[in-house]
């Protein structure tokens, strides 16, 4: 296409011997699909494998130590010019032989072989089958005797036999345990794409006076990054010019926005909500915490559980025992058809598949229902955990705020009569403050006070004029400093406030303080039985954390009948818990949904977030929910303990079944068809229960 180079930035971040994965940023207009990336990037002289992430941005290569090393190769890389497009076959047959071309050859040639004359039954048989002989072969020369080798060496000598029958259903049930894991892993990882999917690709910037919109790939650091309302600030850095709100209920845990002004630090992942801001750029890209999260995700994906890993090993350990039984039996019967049985069933079918099989099972399921886990480690750890500690804003609580106190200083205003006042003028601006009072006000008598035009001043409140008085409604910076409204005698009251951990909102009428309105989150309906349904699930003990004030966490522990509490926490406090907790033995479970919910989320044995909550905290968790809904917990737990009695269960089948099919053969009981029967159909059996999910409870 062109001689221009094809990556934009290509930098390591993360390398062991052999394989290496880099972070990369194509050039706008080239191509930049998967299936063109592991293309041309397995095309490299000395790369093995590649997998691809356009979600996450990432290449994990595999290379040839022999051949190259990770410097030559982020050269041979940054050097790429832009390709072609993949023709559509080369699409379609990404990585290798598509899966279900695979299954449906070896059905065909399973179901249909017997019809051919017997002359061309064995050159269909071979050629549907050299696929696994040959990388049988491979991996021999490379790992020796493992149970891909004896997968290969069965149909080998049913081959050799002519005994057809046999070759043919075990190289189809082979392809229709990949096909199923293939197809299972790959619904349940594209709902992590959609998780990864950015807000935006474009940013606007200011150069030279002048704001121009790029690719969010190319912003540098030192960049002004112009952000308007309703935007997602897309990288870490400081307010250089403007004045905001910035709603980082995802960062503190409080409802109310903050306002950011010349020298406030902003994160990504922040909603702006009003105003405008420019801000210098300081960490973009890869740099950013959403992008290292991100990267964090794409390594658990790719993680084996113990329980997957303890299968495969105790498969390949028992791969010299299966050779072992087939030559004892051979030399016992002096005929290779007791030899043949005996290798038609060996224990890697069920033991390297049913496992994953399961897993991916329950994840996929899982994802319909809401709850997106990432990866068989996540769900395995899900399973262990004993301890559930919940982060209170968001999670135990709804986040959503509420009109909880109205007091009255002007004795003029009765309570309701505070709210509609406050509601008359708010009622005109859409922000989390002004609804609620509006919903509050329509509990009451709903009086509506006449008011001339409204005026809303960034980050402080908003003004107006009622019966020719100035109201004004808003913070108490607002109040105090900006309309030298005196509060002083009301202190003692509104420190109360304060220290129930409400907020506040301050109404001045006339030049005086009519009253403050004091909001908060309420508790969800179902937060106490979700906690009911975690101890029923195992859970041995249930915690909450809170930046809130000790006496109301005291207050809501009480009422969801919490097994203890933390309060008056600062972000970096809940990480240094879970540590001590962990290191007291407890496996914790942590569910939260802040950006300083974080590195609690990721220190803990398994992570939860909630699904308002930012995307640092749901890349971060191990499990997120796509719905806002704390039930969704409780069923993240029961379908983890479901998958895990359901693969401990096949585990005992297929060490019982197949040691009985082995005894059988070995003692020339049962014939290699007799065998492949026997030991294929329990194996699909296995399988197919692998495939069972426990429901997940829709109300």
């Amino acid at each position: 296409m062109s001689g221009l180079p094809w990556f934009l930035r290509l930098e390591p971040v993360h390398r062991v011997p052999g394989r290496i994965r880099l972070r990369y940023a194509c050039r706008p207009g080239a191509p930049d699909d998967a299936a063109t990336l592991h293309r041309v990037v397995e095309a490299v002289s000395g790369v093995t494998s590649v997998r691809a992430s356009r979600a996450a941005r990432s290449l994990a290569v595999r290379y040839d130590p022999a051949m190259t090393d990770a410097p030559a190769l982020c050269l041979a890389l940054a050097a790429l010019p832009i390709p072609e497009p993949a023709p559509p076959a080369a699409a379609a047959e990404e990585g290798g032989e598509n899966h279900v071309a695979t299954l449906v050859r070896s059905l065909a040639t399973l179901a249909g072989g017997f019809l051919l004359p017997m002359p061309l039954r064995l050159p269909l048989s071979l050629a549907v089958a050299m696929p696994m002989l040959r990388e049988g072969m491979a991996i021999y020369g490379r790992e020796g005797v493992n149970s891909h080798v004896l997968e290969a060496a069965a149909v080998a000598i049913s081959l050799a036999r002519r005994d057809f029958t046999a070759a043919n259903t075990t190289v189809f049930m082979l392809a229709l345990g990949e096909y199923m894991e293939e197809s299972i892993a790959r619904r349940s990882d594209a709902l992590l794409k959609r998780l990864l999917r950015p807000s935006s690709d474009q940013v606007w910037l200011l150069r030279d006076g002048t704001e121009v919109q790029v690719s969010a790939d190319t912003v540098m650091v030192g960049d002004s990054v112009v952000i308007g309302a309703g935007t997602v600030i897309p990288v870490d850095g400081t307010v250089l010019s403007g004045e905001a709100t910035v709603n980082e209920a995802a960062m503190t845990g409080e409802s109310a926005p903050v306002v950011k002004q010349r020298g406030s630090a902003v994160l990504s992942g922040t909603l702006m909500e009003e105003g405008r801001l420019v801000v210098y750029a300081e960490h973009v890209g890869s740099h950013t915490a959403a992008a290292r999260i991100a990267d964090y995700v794409e390594q658990s994906l790719s993680a084996k559980s113990e329980a997957q890993l303890d299968a495969a090993r105790l498969a390949d350990r028992l791969v010299p025992t299966v050779l072992k039984l087939a030559g004892g039996s051979f030399l016992m019967t002096g005929d290779w058809r007791s030899a043949a049985s005996v290798l038609q069933a060996d224990y890697s079918c069920a033991l390297k598949l049913a496992t994953p099989v399961a897993f991916k099972s329950a994840m996929y399921g899982a994802g319909q229902a809401g709850i997106l886990i990432k990866g068989a480690n996540a769900l395995e750890r899900l399973a262990q955990a004993d301890t559930v500690i919940f982060d209170k804003t968001g999670t135990l609580t709804t986040g959503d705020l509420q009109v909880t106190d109205s007091i009255a200083f002007d004795p003029t205003f009765s309570p309701d009569d505070l709210i509609c006042l406050a509601a008359s003028v708010e009622e005109h601006y859409f922000h989390p403050l002004a609804m609620a009072v509006v919903n509050a006000a329509k509990e009451t008598h709903n009086r509506h006070f006449d008011h001339q035009e409204v005026k809303f001043i960034v980050a402080h409140g908003v003004a107006s004029v009622i019966d020719g008085k100035r109201i004004v409604v808003g913070s108490r910076h607002f109040i105090e400093d900006d309309e030298g409204i005196d509060t002083t005698a009301h202190r003692e009251a509104i420190d109360a406030l304060h220290r129930d951990g409400k907020t506040l909102l301050f109404i001045g009428f006339g030049g005086v303080l009519a009253g403050v309105l004091a909001l908060k989150d309420s508790v969800r309906a179902t937060s106490a039985a979700t906690i009911a349904r975690l101890r029923r699930a195992g859970v041995k003990q249930v915690l909450m954390l809170t930046g809130d004030h000790r006496d109301r966490a005291a207050e809501l522990a009480a009422e969801l009948h919490l097994d203890g509490f933390h309060a008056d926490l600062l972000p970096t406090d809940k990480a240094r818990i879970i540590e001590d907790l962990s290191r007291d033995g407890a496996r914790i479970a942590f569910v939260g949904d802040g950006i300083n919910d974080a590195p609690a989320l990721a220190g803990a044995h398994v992570g939860i977030a909630m699904q308002k909550g930012a995307d640092i905290a749901r890349l971060t968790a191990d499990v997120a929910l796509l719905e806002d809904r704390i039930e969704r917990v409780a069923d993240a737990k029961e379908t983890a303990n479901a998958a895990m009695a359901l693969i401990a269960r096949n585990y005992r089948l297929t060490v019982g079944l197949n040691s009985a099919i082995l005894g059988a053969a070995a003692l020339g009981l049962l014939s290699p068809v007799g065998t492949a029967v026997l030991h294929n159909g329990t194996t699909i059996g296995i399988l197919l229960n692998a495939l069972r999910r426990a429901p997940v409870a829709v109300p």
